[in-house]
């Protein structure tokens, strides 16, 4: 039992830390919320291999661009979906 106790906790930090790896850093630049997208001016995102730049996303949930607005600092994940790209979790920084 201890021993699935510890491979349990292992990985669960293993998974924590992967997910904080893929996240980037943005500023907002536009909120386009009647087409569901967010102009951000981003960090290097990882997971896609992608440099700094600015560029346009859309948003796997319309309701978080109510929570931002222009000049907002954000971290954020984003995905390749269906040849778009897509951000798929998105916070505020204060």
């Amino acid at each position: 039992m201890k021993r699935i106790t510890t491979l349990l906790a292992t990985t669960l930090i293993a998974f924590a830390a992967h997910a904080q790896a893929d996240r980037a850093e943005a500023e907002v630049r536009k909120v386009d919320k009647s087409a569901g997208k967010i102009t951000l001016k981003h960090g290097e995102i990882k997971n896609l291999d992608m440099p700094p730049m600015t560029m346009v996303f859309e948003v796997k949930d319309r309701a978080w661009l109510d929570k931002v607005k222009a000049g907002d600092k954000v971290t954020f994940t984003a995905a390749k979906e269906g040849g778009q790209y897509v951000v798929t979790s998105l916070q505020t920084q204060p």
